[in-house]
């Protein structure tokens, strides 16, 4: 981006320190092992575009508690949601692949927000049409 590109940013309050949002991470990380009782069958999937970070993030810190490499994965549910209509006139059509199977596994979705409800709806939507027999749980 050039200089003359630059866009300012006003920053209305910080949430969060980068440490606390490291700690909370960590914890639910640990949360996320626990409740799938270990990392055996646990794929992370993130809800394509915000909730990729965070499914990779916490991806990283499982793998570093459990000492084993975990699958994560792009769920794109541009389709599924109620508001496409007004989302814009013709939707980009974008490879649906999360890129690994996940029937049969402990999937946990993730996304950046839990406001409404829409995404994760919209993801669910998603994964059953994929004839997904996982076990899905929600992470925001």
């Amino acid at each position: 981006m050039s200089e003359s590109q630059n866009v300012s940013l006003r920053v209305k309050g910080r949430l969060m320190s980068a440490s606390e949002i490291e700690r909370t991470l960590v914890r639910l990380a640990h949360e996320i092992v626990e409740k799938s009782n270990g990392s055996t069958d646990l794929a992370l999937v993130g809800i394509k575009r915000r909730g990729v970070p965070l499914a990779e993030r916490l991806g990283k810190l499982i793998s570093g508690i459990e000492k084993r490499p975990i699958n994560t994965g792009v769920l794109d549910i541009q389709f599924y949601r109620d508001d496409l209509s007004t989302a814009d006139v013709r939707p980009v059509v974008t490879k649906g692949a999360i890129g690994f199977d996940i029937n049969g596994r402990d999937v946990v979705l993730c996304d950046d927000v839990l406001y409404t409800g829409r995404t994760i709806r919209a993801a669910m939507m998603r994964s059953l049409t994929m004839a997904v027999r996982a076990v899905c749980s929600w992470l925001c």
